[in-house]
């Protein structure tokens, strides 16, 4: 195996899931573990320092134990993890006079180990403000940038590599070749990790976990939360029971579909709880986004505390279909304390402290397309598998400003013709999301020939392979034209769409 330790980098976990991706396991640890610890637990045939967000400079920042460094295990040090290990065998970091963010070429000095198999030159993306500027004894310059003279280094005799760019990231297109290296010829580690193997090991420490008692699943009709109950299911049987929460903000006429299909497909127990008007009064006149996700968080598990005493049944377990995403934005991976909240999602940072329940999370060390791998090997049908993320908070985080029944119904009628339209254009498995956001934005138009003071609405559909990074959709035009026009004839108030062209980062996929 292969552990990573956290020095805060938003894409720690994604350099996991590569690894994963090339069927070989991965582990993210906290960059404070003690080497002796690390070799008990793990004995792993390889380490990566992950990026961070820290200069070297800074008198807090995050260093780990240098056994780790001096453990003859082969490693991987990636940005603020290069910087870590020049610094420690000698070199010199310094801060750049340039800063790079975003792509840059990298320029191959020497293509054999690391960099094998790769050409002279190569698209890598670059985020530092700090760089080494003199190697450590014993290292190699493998590649350069025309701002970086030192973007790749290495010690073949120690097998200690160091890269200032981001190979996990889809921006680097050749970053899992880099990868792949590293651990293949590197680690000499051999590709034995897939779904088949992680639905097993799950099955068992679920079993091992939760032993006879019952657990409540909390059921949304997604993706994530489908798998999570048919692992379960599978695991414990009769012991599960799965309770769908129709809080009001779901996709039109999504309630009768969900209940439908739990009941007549998946033949799993299922409680509808009707909790419309209990939800709209919590987040009445709310227009903080983070306020939203908080307060939809806690009445979830309020809502599921108050049916399990309905129930007259002791329900120590609440199981959720939270991925590592949702914790990585929400910073409560429990793995450093260096990362930076980005928002709270309601199934993380949402909950309650005093929470009557115990949180099992199957897939919370997954991404959506290993969570979509898991569920075809449970055999979930594709239709379910393959749909697109839709965010607990549903249609509540996707009105910016307070939300309303009138406003929720007006979004709901214009996310289903997105959704019709782009299903009719052959475009749905291609797209990672795409959806409409209610604006807190009326602006002047003319229909009929009077003069109208209406509504605005966001066209957003990206396209991701994690939703770690997304890239706005080049959606045609025709396309476009037939939404925004179906939209506006049919939807009462609204008089102007636009097309959100943000991509993640700066911007994330949803608006709040």
């Amino acid at each position: 195996m292969i552990v990573i330790l956290d020095f805060g980098s938003q894409y720690c976990e994604l350099i996991a899931r590569r690894i994963r991706e090339i069927s070989v396991y991965s582990e993210v640890i906290p960059h404070d573990s003690k080497w002796s610890e690390i070799k008990e637990k793990f004995n792993p045939e390889g380490i990566i320092l992950s990026g961070g967000p820290n200069s070297i400079f800074e008198d807090d920042s995050p260093k780990c134990d240098p056994e780790i460094l001096e453990s003859g295990v082969p490693i991987l040090g990636i940005c603020y993890g290069m910087q870590l290990l020049a610094q420690h065998f000698g070199g010199k970091v310094a801060a750049c006079d340039k800063r790079e963010y975003g792509p840059a070429n990298l320029l191959i000095d020497d293509n054999f180990d690391l960099l094998e198999g790769l050409w002279l030159e190569m698209a890598i993306w670059m985020s530092h403000g700090d760089s080494v500027v003199r190697m450590p004894e014993g290292f190699s310059q493998l590649g350069h940038t025309d701002n970086c003279p030192f973007a790749a280094i290495g010690n073949r005799q120690n097998k200690i590599y160091g890269v200032q760019f981001h190979p996990e990231v889809t921006h680097t297109p050749r970053g899992m070749d880099v990868i792949r290296n590293f651990v293949y010829r590197i680690c000499g580690i051999q590709p034995n990790w897939t779904a088949k193997n992680f639905l097993e090991e799950s099955i068992a420490q679920i079993k091992e976990q939760v032993g006879t008692d019952k657990v409540l699943c909390a059921l949304s009709g997604g993706v994530d939360s489908t798998v999570v109950a048919a692992i379960l299911h599978k695991a414990i049987g009769d012991q599960l029971t799965c309770v769908f929460i129709d809080q009001g903000f779901m996709r039109m006429q999504e309630a009768e579909k969900i209940k439908q299909l739990f009941t007549d497909k998946f033949n799993i127990n299922l409680i509808h709880v009707d909790a419309v008007d209990r939800f709209f009064k919590k987040i009445e006149g709310v227009t903080d986004p983070e306020t939203k996700r908080k307060l939809i968080g806690e009445e979830f598990i309020r809502t599921f505390e108050e049916k399990a005493d309905e129930l007259k049944t002791n329900f120590p377990w609440l199981a959720q279909g939270t991925l590592y995403p949702d914790i990585i934005e929400s910073a409560s991976t429990g793995v450093s304390d260096t990362a930076v909240k980005i928002k709270t999602h309601h199934n993380v940072g949402g909950l309650p402290d005093d929470m009557e329940f115990k949180v099992i999370e199957p897939l919370k060390k997954l991404f959506k397309d290993e969570a979509r791998k898991v569920g075809l090997e449970l055999n979930v049908p594709e239709e379910i598998v393959f749909r697109q993320p839709f965010p607990g908070p549903g249609m509540a985080i996707r009105i910016l400003g307070e939300v309303t029944r009138e406003r929720v119904a007006l979004l709901q009628k214009a996310d289903a013709i997105v959704l019709e339209e782009v299903k009719k254009a052959g475009l749905y498995r291609k797209l990672w999301q795409s959806f409409a956001v209610l604006l807190p934005v009326k602006s002047v138009g003319v229909m009929g020939d009077k003069r109208t003071y209406q509504n605005t609405l966001a066209i957003r559909a990206v396209t991701s392979v994690d939703a770690m990074t997304a890239n706005w959709a080049r959606l045609p035009y025709d396309l476009i034209d037939v939404i925004s026009s179906r939209i506006m004839n049919e939807v009462d108030g609204v008089n102007r769409v636009v097309y959100d062209v943000s991509n993640k980062p700066p911007s994330t996929i949803e608006w709040e």
